[in-house]
């Protein structure tokens, strides 16, 4: 027997294969048509492939709050989400315009604080973000960029227009997901994407590269990454990245400050760095100028770093402009700097640290998804409509104890795709994480991570917490 997609129920969600009619979806007819014309048996077994190719190539991320072994690889599904050409341009022009504003605000916030100033954003919330690092006030990054590299979640809702639901600005990873998906997809349907107008994503370590680069003064800079380690959840990203760009991948033991430089030791003597890749924390990188506790920092490199002598992506003090309350104020950001209107709205979002806003959230918690401002990974949230009244009551008095520290957003029916559950397909719900580098200028790789929460009915998307993956195809 064949398999089909016959049978699907969209469900009343809005679904990214097929409309509310079951009508599939121009840039997906040459999938259906070759899927439909295998057994199903041949289509589990590409599935299979596919996983196990992901253990072999050692593509795994470590769940720290598990005892039954570490490592796992995040799950993959092979059915393809593909978003039209139309849609990604203005998708493409609203992140650049986010991305900006943004970085505009960073540079504000650490220098003249104009917008803080104007009574835009409150004074009292930048001043109370742990990621808010006062000895980088008055330090410009090299060219004036702080945020290199971002991932942006987007999600859909009910009438399948692209809504932001967070910034990542920090350390944002699953880049090597997005990467090797399509590797898997090329190999599983190599036939589809050949007839699919499908734009390529493999150019993204070279892309990253050039950032990299651009951003020091220096002739042929010396590039590394800097990983926390083999035990990070994210190490295989770190070393895949460093692989790929040809530079080295280096930790805490590798580097020294030696005559006001970050030197690398070598087999040769030591080797002047200029820039760095980090996936360490801010707090982390330097125990003389933030935590004395950290050992996977390097002594002195704040010190580096201020003197223009290094150039460090992101920038330290970037995680300010991802803590989820200033999330809010994103609109207002965009206004501020740019004199426009966001492209891609924000999540509607209610402010507990503001009187009329937590009154609403305590009074609607069953309705709604509270966050903590700076967790992430899918941790420190409640979602109403899931919850018992238990929960709900603890989050209540989390929320009047510390009122700055969350926000609460409607529940969002996210999005649909199908998914292969068995031997059939069952929507499940996704988000996207665009990758964008901000080098010469602001770039969108047309693609990004698509997450999908593998629980039926589930609006958690995140590895940690039993997400997969899908290739992201993005047509001409």
């Amino acid at each position: 027997m064949n398999f089909s997609f016959e049978n699907y129920q969209t469900e009343g969600f809005f679904d990214e294969m097929f409309d509310a009619q079951g009508n599939v979806r121009l840039g997906y007819e040459a999938f259906k048509e070759r899927v439909e014309q295998l057994k199903i048996d041949e289509f589990i077994r590409r599935h299979q492939a596919a996983e196990r190719s992901l253990m072999a190539m050692g593509i795994t991320f470590n769940v720290y709050s598990e005892n039954e072994g570490t490592e796992r690889i995040m799950p993959v599904d092979i059915i393809p989400r593909v978003i039209e050409a139309e849609d990604w341009k203005k998708t493409e022009k609203g992140l650049i315009q986010r991305i900006t504003a943004l970085n505009m605000f960073l540079d504000d916030i650490y220098h003249d604080q104009k917008i803080l100033k104007d009574g835009i954003v409150p004074r009292e919330l930048i001043e109370t973000s742990k990621d808010f690092l006062r000895p980088c006030i008055g330090i410009r990054p090299p060219k004036g960029i702080y945020i290199h590299i971002t991932g942006t979640d987007l999600i859909r809702g009910d009438d399948g227009k692209f809504m932001v639901l967070e910034d990542n600005l920090r350390c944002p990873s699953g880049v090597s997901y997005m990467l090797e998906n399509r590797e898997l997809l090329k190999r599983t349907f190599p036939e589809v994407l050949a007839k699919t107008r499908v734009q390529s994503i493999s150019d993204y370590p070279n892309k990253l590269l050039q950032m990299l680069q651009h951003i020091s003064d220096r002739p042929n800079p010396t590039v590394c990454v800097l990983t926390p380690g083999i035990y990070n959840s994210a190490y295989f990203e770190h070393s895949y990245l460093a692989q790929q760009m040809g530079v080295e991948l280096v930790d805490s033991r590798d580097l020294v400050v030696h005559d006001g430089y970050v030197k690398m030791r070598t087999t040769k003597g030591f080797q002047i760095v200029d820039v760095i890749y980090r996936r360490i924390d801010d707090t982390f990188l330097d125990p003389k100028a933030f935590r004395p506790d950290s050992l996977i920092g390097i002594p002195g490199i704040f010190d580096v770093y201020k003197k223009g002598r290094i150039a460090l992506a992101n920038a330290p003090g970037t995680g300010v402009a991802d803590d989820k309350v200033i999330y809010a104020y994103v609109p207002r950001i965009i206004k501020y700097y740019l004199g426009e209107d966001p492209i891609i709205p924000n999540v509607e979002t209610f402010i507990c640290g503001e009187e009329a806003d937590c009154k609403y959230v305590l009074e609607n918690i069953e309705k709604l998804v509270v966050k903590e401002a700076n967790e992430a990974g899918g941790y420190g949230m409640l979602i109403g409509p899931k919850s018992t009244k238990a929960e709900q009551e603890i989050f209540k008095a989390r929320i009047k104890a510390n009122p700055r520290n969350y926000i609460a957003q409607p529940t969002i029916s996210l999005s649909r795709v199908p998914c292969l559950i068995d031997d059939h397909s069952e929507g499940r719900h996704v988000d996207l994480r665009p990758y964008i580098l901000y080098g010469d200028g602001v770039k969108v790789i047309p693609g990004g991570l698509t997450r999908v929460a593998l629980r039926k009915g589930s609006l958690v998307v995140n590895s940690s917490q039993g997400g997969g993956s899908k290739d992201t195809w993005v047509l001409y």
